[in-house]
């Protein structure tokens, strides 16, 4: 496996990001996708304005329209296999609301890990290189990775809210429910869930708090075999990409923690022949045996904490004065990023796929 630098993923689809929260722009550049896939900027469009800030009263009111622009590895509507090249210009940046995070430490933050390892070089203003911005351009290589599994394997991947703080769905998740999730700003398609997720948003936003959430992401249509072991392993590269979303904090597979607490006769999905085919009864496993795809549903839970960024007081240090100090983070902040990151785990989820399946050899250089 070869090394690549930290704002790059994969080894045959390679996705390379750059630019900052209050900079000129965000963009990305994909790399290895194969000549002949069918793609417009409409086709990234859709998804960056699933993400999009400022659509309604439970996320920041930065109005960014996030309009993609395609630079290059596009010609007459198809890719080319040459790097596909994009930007996003950044129109709604406020960054005096930062200057006292110059000398005070937000709580929860990157800014002091950031600060030291950087030497004080690093750009401070809506957390710069750390902020969560930069999902967009996670969701502009992920949206071509998601067409491209989509074009040449009819994978399908679909990620939603399950959990908002305490407030949980109460209804387990059908393929009928697809269309649902995008039906309330919560993107959770229980409607009645979502109704009281919403309320708790609103409650913290009152209260000058935060909340963290659950992300459920199902993967259909996945053949056997792609997986990388030991250490490229489908679990191992989906984990490392999703944790380099902001605020990730926890990732599970199938069955995940609760599976510790079961036996292996309750645990163990028992193999049965459908239709000619070997699937599993059951999908504790949650799609991925030894690292490689079974071909059943790859199913995974991502946990994010509550947004760093609150108007509430909170103590902290001034490192300038070297006392101690109170900070209330001003700026336009989510109460809660979950409801916008759907489309960025099925981003992520995408790439680590589109890549494996560029590995094992079960996408060509040419559609």
């Amino acid at each position: 496996m070869r090394s690549v630098p930290g704002s790059s993923m994969g080894r045959r689809l390679v996705l390379t990001t750059f630019g900052e929260s209050h900079g000129k722009c965000v963009g990305a550049v994909l790399d290895g996708c194969p000549a002949g896939l069918k793609l417009e900027e409409g086709d990234i469009q859709g998804m960056l304005d699933q993400r999009r800030p400022g659509q309604s009263a439970i996320s920041t009111q930065r109005a960014e329209g996030d309009k993609v622009e395609i630079l290059s590895g596009v010609f007459r509507g198809s890719t080319t296999g040459a790097p596909i090249a994009m930007i996003i210009w950044n129109r709604d940046q406020r960054s005096t609301d930062y200057e006292e995070l110059k000398t005070k430490l937000r709580p929860g933050h990157s800014d002091y890990p950031a600060m030291i390892k950087y030497k004080g070089h690093n750009d401070y203003r809506g957390g710069g290189r750390f902020s969560g911005r930069l999902t967009a351009t996670l969701v502009m290589g992920g949206a071509i990775a998601r067409k491209l599994l989509g074009a040449a394997l009819d994978v399908q991947t679909h990620s939603y809210v399950s959990q908002i703080g305490k407030v949980a769905m109460g209804k387990r998740f059908t393929e009928k429910m697809i269309p649902d999730i995008y039906g309330n700003d919560v993107r959770c398609p229980d409607p009645e869930a979502a109704a009281l997720m919403r309320a708790a948003i609103l409650g913290a936003r009152r209260d000058m708090d935060s909340l963290g959430g659950m992300i459920e992401s199902v993967t259909t249509g996945l053949p056997v075999g792609l997986g990388e072991p030991v250490f490229g392993s489908l679990e191992s590269d989906i984990s490392s990409g999703v944790f380099s979303i902001p605020s990730v904090k926890g990732v599970e597979f199938g069955s995940g923690f609760a599976g510790s607490e079961s036996t292996g006769s309750q645990n163990n999905d028992t193999f049965v022949l459908r239709d000619g085919a070997v699937q599993t009864r059951t999908n504790n496993a949650g799609g991925i045996l030894g690292g490689i795809s079974i071909g059943m549903p790859l199913t995974l839970r991502v946990a994010f904490k509550p947004a760093s960024s609150i108007p509430r007081e909170q103590p902290t240090v001034d490192i300038k004065s070297g006392k101690d100090a109170v900070l209330s983070v001003k700026g336009r902040h989510d109460p809660c990023v979950v409801p916008r990151a759907p489309p960025v785990v099925d981003s992520v989820v995408a790439l680590v796929l589109a890549d494996h399946a560029l590995l094992g050899g079960f996408i060509g250089p040419v559609l």
